[in-house]
Formats: C-alpha cells, structure tokens, sequence
C-alpha cells in the first residue's frame, strides 16, 4: 500500500501496480500506474471504487485495515473500467448487504462484468448521498473516457473524486514528473473527448475544490488553477509549447532518421525547440503527446510496399483517432523509385480538422545527399514561417 495520508476521514486505499509493462495493453509505463481507491468514514461508510482484479487481495488487505471491523454502507462506483472496477464482485460478495451506488448507465452495463444480488442505487445529475457530516453531490461526466462516467464532490472537505480526470501514468512509489505523464495519459487515453471534457469543466468551476482524488495518479492538493489550466488548454485543443516542434520519423534502413536528425539540426539552428521521435522504437505515446502539445511538426517516413512504412501509418491512425487538429505540419517522404508516403500523409492530414499543411511535400531519393540540405532548409523556413 503507497502511504498516502489524505484525512482523518477521507482514506487512500489503492495499490500500485509496477510489474505492468503497458496500460490498456498499448502504453509503455516504465514508472508502472497507480489503482487509487478511497474509503469516507462517517455514520456511514462509502467505498470509493476498486482497483484491477489482479491486485484485488492486496486492496482488501488496504481496505480491511482501515475498515477495522466496520462493514462499507456504499460501494461509489464512478467507473467501470476494469482496472478501476476488476474487484467489485469480491467486495460485492463478502459484504452483500452493501449498496452499489452508481450511474443508471453504469447500473445497465454492471452485468457486463460482474453478476451482484447487492442493492443498487442510481445516481443522477445533482444526486446527492449523505454519510452523516460528509455528503456526496454527482455529476454525469459521459464519454470522460466511457459513456457511464461519473464524478462527486466531497462538501465537507472540498474534495472531487475525479474519476480518470487529472490522472496520469506511474506508480505512487515513483518519482515521476506530474505533467509530462499527465499529459501523455490525457491525450492518449482521455483527449479525443475534449467537448465533454470541457463541459466536465464548467461544473467543476462551480464548486470550491480544495482537493482533487483521481483514480490513477498523486492526488492534488495545491496550486489547483494550475492542473485545472491544463485541463482548460488540453481540451481545446490549444497549444501548449509555441516554439515546440515534433519531427517524428519512421525510416527502414536509416537513410530517413539521417534526413530526420538533420532537419532536426536546422530547426534548433533556426531557433525552434525541437524533439525527435523514432517511431519504430519509442512508445508512440510519447509522438502523440509531442504532436498535441508543440505548434508544428515535421513527418517525415519512408515508402515501403508502394504505399507507406507501418510505424508512420500507426502514428497517423492514432493522431486521428485522437482527433489531432490545429496544427501546422511539413511532410518529407522518401523512395528509391515510386514514391509514395508523401501522397498517403497528405491525405490523412487533410482529412484531419485544422491542419495547415506546407506547400510541397519534400522528396528524399535514397540517402541524404549534400543537395538535400537546401532543400530541407527552405521547408524548415516555410513551416517556421506559418
């Protein structure tokens, strides 16, 4: 159990997980990912959420100790993700007198995972429940990331159960910096939704929030207007790095990462703050992040079987799924005969909303050569200049 002292109340009951190598089977997490799980105590006892069946005995460990022989009232079930509700039929079994409180939607898809004889009790919009001096007020929080979400506000102590919301990848037991994995874990997992993010926002905006409890992540206590302002910016889609620029490639036998490193060396001479993904070797979680949160980028892949190198085709599927927009992009292919990963990348950027794309795609033929360089120069100035 991460030691982490919330209130004489309000208590931490999750588990970190460091043996996982990829959340949701696709993200690397080097730093592993926190299950966070909280316990109200009051006249009555509210359970909130559980954690990935995989650590399901080691949080009813957690939980049992602070329960100290008392049996839960309410099980708060604000999502029903696995990693997040794997344990409710465990807890649901041994105490079956306990409510199950939730979203009607919720409520309709519960039997999907779980077969629970436990009462149940529906929440809607403004809902309230009350544990003596705490009381829980809900909000509806759909497709913030599944269409059942919900989250609640604390009164008494001015605490938001945020649901996946402010959450980010590493485990509790790890150093990890809050807003490089906030940001990757908001736009990989979270950001393709960022309408409802938005209006998730404007009913947090009506509350005094003292303290924010998310289900994966630090739970945040200071300096609040500072996280919610990323939310903000994130969601609408804004820009957070002016001079940032994202020069991802995918090159087969190293001629396009040459090209790459090179045009990577113009920019920073130019004045740009660059990064270089390898999109065949780095988790390309970190290229989706880079893209959203730098003003331009340069693509930059090889042909490959007449049409173009997997890794840059991931990488457009995900920048598409993830509803990459408002962006200004240069594009650079390369082909030894018939090339093609100029014509297959303008064409997913043009049917991406926003995207302010240069003028011609620059073509590679083989290795970099000496006469390239100008090339590449003059593309640099126009993507700068835009």
């Amino acid at each position: 159990m991460s030691e982490l002292y919330i209130s004489d109340a309000i208590r931490y009951v999750g588990v970190d997980d460091t043996a996982i190598d990829l959340f949701e089977s696709q993200y690397s997490v080097p730093n592993g990912v926190s299950y966070n799980a909280y316990v109200i105590l009051d006249e009555k006892i509210a359970v909130m959420d559980t954690v990935d069946r995989r650590f399901a005995e080691e949080w009813m460990e957690n939980l049992e100790k602070v329960l100290a022989g008392r049996r839960p009232d309410y099980l708060v079930i604000h999502h029903l993700e696995p990693d997040h509700a794997g344990s409710i039929g465990l807890l649901a079994k041994k105490y079956p007198e306990m409510t199950l409180v939730a979203s009607a939607k919720a409520l309709t898809m519960l039997c999907k995972y779980f077969a629970c004889t436990n009462p149940t009790q529906a929440m809607a919009e403004g809902g309230t429940l009350s544990l003596g001096q705490h009381t829980l007020t809900f909000f509806m929080a759909p497709m913030v990331h599944w269409p059942e979400v919900m989250v609640s506000y604390e009164s008494a102590e001015k605490t938001l159960f945020s649901a996946d919301g402010f959450g980010t990848f590493g485990a509790l037991s790890r150093e990890i910096p809050w807003l490089a994995e906030a940001r990757r874990y908001y736009y990989n997992i979270v950001g393709k939704y960022g309408a409802q993010v938005q209006a998730l926002l404007k009913k947090a905006a009506a509350l005094d929030i003292q303290r924010i409890c998310p289900l994966h992540g630090p739970v945040l206590t200071e300096d609040l207007g500072k996280y919610i302002a990323y939310y903000d910016l994130w969601s609408r889609w804004q820009v957070e790095d002016e001079d940032g620029v994202l020069v991802a490639y995918a090159s087969i036998h190293g001629n396009t990462a040459q090209a790459a490193k090179l045009m990577a060396e113009i920019l920073t001479e130019k004045g740009a703050k660059v990064t270089l993904r390898d999109l065949c070797r780095e988790d390309q979680s970190l290229a989706v992040e880079d893209a959203f949160r730098c003003r331009r980028m340069v693509a930059m892949a090889s042909t490959y079987d007449g049409g173009i190198f997997p890794a840059m085709e991931h990488f457009l599927s995900h920048l598409r799924d993830k509803t990459y927009r408002c962006r200004t992009v240069a594009l650079v292919e390369n082909g030894s005969w018939a090339p093609a990963a100029g014509k297959i990348m303008t064409a997913a950027f043009q049917a991406m909303k926003d995207i302010t794309l240069c003028e011609k795609v620059y073509s590679l033929c083989g290795a970099v050569k000496e006469a390239d360089k100008a090339g590449l120069e003059a593309l640099a100035d126009e993507l700068l200049s835009k």
